[in-house]
């Protein structure tokens, strides 16, 4: 069975945040099940490592807020009042619809077509006319709700904006698509999708976390994550405003993973460390790891991929959300 897996990101590297890793399963598992599968998507602008031989990149493109000019912000928000859609999936969609079929037919034909994800949906609505299966990552709506809620001002009243939009688009995915796969019974159920035959929840292992590196710990206390993604930066945020100034002054914390221009910290046991080359090689260098998520839908995979390495962890409950 021939494949379309049209998504936002391309996968480069090894993968080291929680959407790359549940791609990295999902296209493990695809393969597995015999399936010849071609990616379609975007790179990064700064991105210097190659995607998986075969993948087509559409374009290379800046998606997260955080490393948006403000200049940018102002395209994209201009961009989606005209084309009526969420900053989410503007930010895909001024790529051109037709485009993006054209260059699909120029590699197919396909038996199948998987849309990764409601943004993409909602940004490319055509490919749900052909046989397509949908990825619910999370549900979208409700992570911009919270997402409002927290920001305030102009950017939550923008945040409700792509909260009733990313609602609406998410019905017609869900109607529309042959089958749905979703990441958490949870969001199975808040998503309405009760009817077996057209949907499933997939239960992800992280592949890297299968052994345990033997590592000496060097930090006391580690957090890593994308934190340019305003969910995770929320969380980030609490945990050095409110937990990390209770903690002991000679507890070494590091925080890994892609942070936002400029971010700082006052507290002199903190270490920011930014991306790091082996992901489970700092959770193993870390005596205990915080996973301190304030919001959000779906699951996280870096709390999988934490229990899958036997390590002692201090968690919100959002950091368990959607976990059996």
């Amino acid at each position: 069975m021939r494949l379309a897996f049209i998504t936002s990101l391309l996968p480069t590297g090894k993968a080291d945040t929680g959407f790359e890793i549940a791609n990295a399963c999902l296209l493990d598992g695809l393969r597995d099940a015999r399936c010849d599968v071609t990616l379609f998507g975007f790179l990064r602008e700064d991105e210097t490592a190659e995607p998986p031989s075969g993948s087509v990149v559409l374009d290379r493109i800046v998606i997260e807020n955080a490393v948006a000019s403000a200049s940018q912000k102002l395209r994209w928000i201009a961009d989606s009042f005209r084309l009526g859609l969420p900053v989410i999936s503007t930010k895909l969609a001024t790529f051109g619809e037709k485009r993006l079929l054209e260059t699909l037919d120029r590699h197919g034909p396909f038996d199948g077509y998987i849309v990764n994800s409601a943004p993409v949906a909602g940004a490319f609505p055509a490919l749900l006319a052909r046989p397509s299966l949908l990825v619910a990552h999370n549900v979208e709506h409700a992570s911009a709700r919270e997402n409002a809620a927290t920001a305030g001002g102009v950017s939550g009243l923008l945040y409700r904006r792509e909260a009733r939009l990313l609602e609406a688009i998410e019905r017609t995915a869900l109607a529309k698509a042959r089958f749905t796969w979703c990441l958490s019974e949870e969001d199975r159920t808040t998503l309405g999708l009760v009817d077996e035959a057209r949907s499933a929840v997939l239960p992800l292992l992280v592949p890297s976390a299968r052994t345990r590196p033997d590592i000496e710990p060097e930090h006391d206390v580690g957090l890593i994550g994308t934190w340019t993604w305003q969910p995770n930066l929320v969380g980030l945020r609490w945990f050095l405003d409110e937990v990390a100034p209770r903690l002991s002054d000679d507890m070494s914390i590091a925080v890994a993973g892609r942070l936002p221009p400029g971010f700082r910290t006052g507290l002199k046991q903190v270490s920011l460390l930014g991306r790091v080359p082996d992901a489970t090689a700092f959770l193993a260098g870390c005596r205990t790891v915080a996973l301190a998520s304030r919001n959000g839908t779906g699951i996280q995979l870096k709390t999988i991929e934490t229990f899958q390495l036997g390590k002692p962890a201090v968690a919100t409950r959002s950091s368990v959300r959607g976990l059996g």
